[in-house]
C-alpha cells in the first residue's frame, strides 16, 4: 500500500519511503508537565496515535517515541509557589496524563523520556556544538549561532531579516545576533545541574534533539506536533542537527493545526480554555476524541455546539448499531471476533495523508448496511459478520472504545421472553419486558 504524507518541510505532499524497511521510527513532542492538558494539547496526541496503530495494521513496526519535559522555568516556579519539589510536581502532572490518556484510549508510547534522564547527554551535545564553532559562551551560558546555519528558517519558512525587523525575538545582550537562542542557562533559582560552564539547565529546544539522537542514533521517519511548533521549536532542533550531525532530523515533519473554541481561538486570556479531564467528564472520551479527529488534520478545529452534535450523531450510530449486532450474536452463538475482511477502503483513506474524515465516512456506510440488514427477516449473516469486525478494527485504530454487550442466561431468557410476548400480542408483557431490557442496556 503506497502511503503518503503532507511534508511541512517541503509544503509537499510526498510518497512515505521509511529508512528502513517494515519499520518507522516517530517522535511527538510532549507536554511540559506543571499543569493538566487541555484539549488542544491532545489533538496530536490522538492523532498521532492513531497514525501509530494505523501504520502497524498495515504491517510496520512503530518505535514510537513522546517525551515529557520536566525541566523548565515555569515547572521551577510553580513547585516554588507550591513549597514542593520540582519532581514532586511533575510526577503528579505526569500521572494526570496518563490517566487522560488511558481515558483517551491512547496506546502507551515505546518511550515517555524525560529530560532530567538525559542531562548528560544534552550536556554533551551542546558541548559538541561549541567545540565546532555552532554555538558559543557568554557569561556561564551557552547561545547557538544561528547566522552560521545558512538554512535557517527551511522549515517555518521565516526569513532572517524579516524575524530580526518584525522583532519576534526575544532581547538578550549575551547574543551575537538576536536570532541567536539559548542551548544552557545559568539559573540560581529551583533544579540545577553541573556543566563546563556552571550550574544551570538546558533551554527548551534542545532536549528533543538529544532524545532523538540518543534514542534512535540520528535520523528518524517521522516528527510530529502542533503546528504552533513550527517556530522557533522545531525550526531551532532542524537548526541543531544540521549541525550535530549534518541532517534535518526527521525525512518527513508532520504538523497538526490548533483548536477554536466556538470560533474563537483558545486561549487563557479569552478564557475559554477546556481541560481534557473537564471534556472527558462532561462530554465522554469516546465523542472528545471523535471530534478531535473527525476533521482534516492541518486544519482549524471549531470546538462547538455544532461540531459536538454532528459528532454525537455518530457515537450514537455506533452504540445503537452495536446493540443490535451484540444481540443478534449472542442468541446465536456467534462469535465476536473475526477478519476484518473489508478495512482496505478505510486503510486507503488513511494512507492518503490521514484522511480520517473520509476514513470515517467509510465507517458510517458500514454501519448502515449492517442496519439494513438486522432489519431482513432472512438475515445475511455472514455479510453482518464481515461488516462488524471490520467496524470493530476500524473503531481501533480511532481509539473509540465500544465493547460488544455480552448477555449472562438469564439476560438471553429475558430477551427471548420479551420476543415471545411480543409473536402472543401480550401488549403488557412485552412492555413490562421492554422496560427491563432498556434499564439492562439490552435494548
Amino acid at each position: 500500500m503506497e502511503i503518503k504524507f503532507y511534508n511541512s518541510l517541503t509544503n509537499k505532499v510526498e510518497v512515505f519511503h521509511p529508512i528502513k524497511e517494515n519499520e518507522v521510527s516517530i517522535y511527538v513532542c510532549g507536554p511540559t508537565v506543571y499543569n493538566d492538558p487541555h484539549i488542544g494539547n491532545i489533538r496530536p496526541v490522538v492523532l498521532f496515535d492513531t497514525l501509530r496503530k494505523f501504520l502497524e495494521t498495515v504491517g510496520y513496526k512503530v518505535s514510537y517515541v513522546s517525551n515529557f519535559t520536566d525541566v523548565d522555568d515555569k515547572i521551577i516556579n510553580k513547585a516554588l509557589n507550591e513549597n514542593i519539589s520540582e519532581k514532586e510536581l511533575t510526577d503528579h502532572y505526569i500521572d494526570e496524563y496518563y490517566k487522560v490518556l488511558d481515558a483517551f484510549n491512547v496506546e502507551r508510547a515505546t518511550l515517555n523520556p524525560r529530560v532530567s534522564e538525559y542531562m548528560n547527554q544534552i550536556i554533551a551535545y551542546i558541548n559538541k556544538l561549541v567545540e565546532t564553532g555552532s554555538a558559543y559562551v557568554n557569561d556561564r551560558e551557552v547561545f547557538f549561532d544561528v547566522l552560521k546555519d545558512k538554512d535557517y528558517g527551511c522549515l517555518s519558512k521565516i526569513d532572517k531579516e524579516d524575524l530580526i525587523n518584525g522583532k519576534r525575538i526575544e532581547v538578550n545582550d549575551k547574543k551575537k545576533s538576536p536570532l541567536d537562542f539559548l542551548l544552557w542557562k545559568n539559573t540560581k533559582v529551583g533544579i540545577k545541574w553541573d556543566s563546563p560552564w556552571g550550574a544551570g539547565r538546558p533551554g527548551w529546544h534542545t532536549e528533543c534533539c538529544v532524545m532523538i539522537h540518543s534514542i534512535f542514533n540520528g535520523l528518524i521517519d517521522i516528527h510530529g506536533g502542533g503546528s504552533d511548533l513550527k517556530f522557533p521549536h522545531h525550526e531551532n532542533e532542524i537548526a541543531q542537527a544540521e549541525a550535530y550531525e549534518n541532517n534535518k532530523l526527521a525525512n518527513y515533519w508532520i504538523h497538526n493545526a490548533m483548536m477554536d473554541i466556538n470560533g474563537d481561538k483558545m486561549s487563557k486570556s479569552l478564557g475559554n480554555v477546556i481541560l481534557a479531564k473537564d471534556a472527558i467528564k462532561e462530554y465522554g472520551a469516546n465523542l472528545t476524541r471523535l471530534l478531535l479527529l473527525n476533521a482534516p488534520y492541518r486544519s482549524i478545529i471549531n470546538f462547538s455546539d455544532e461540531t459536538l452534535k454532528n459528532n454525537q450523531a455518530i457515537i450514537d450510530k455506533i452504540l445503537a448499531m452495536n446493540k443490535q449486532v451484540s444481540l443478534l450474536f449472542n442468541l446465536n452463538n456467534i462469535p465476536f471476533k473475526g477478519e476484518a475482511s473489508k478495512l482496505n477502503p478505510f486503510l486507503e483513506a488513511l494512507s492518503n495523508d490521514i484522511n480520517i474524515p473520509n476514513g470515517i465516512t467509510y465507517l458510517l456506510e458500514l454501519i448502515k448496511e449492517i442496519n439494513l440488514e438486522l432489519r431482513k427477516k432472512d438475515k445475511n449473516i455472514e455479510l453482518i459478520k464481515a461488516d462488524y469486525y471490520t467496524v470493530l478494527k476500524i473503531l481501533y485504530i480511532l481509539g473509540i472504545k465500544i465493547e460488544p454487550r455480552l448477555l449472562n442466561e438469564n439476560e438471553r431468557e429475558l430477551y427471548k421472553s420479551y420476543l415471545k410476548s411480543k409473536e402472543d400480542k401480550d401488549f403488557i408483557k412485552s412492555d413490562e419486558l421492554r422496560k427491563k431490557l432498556i434499564e439492562l442496556n439490552i435494548l
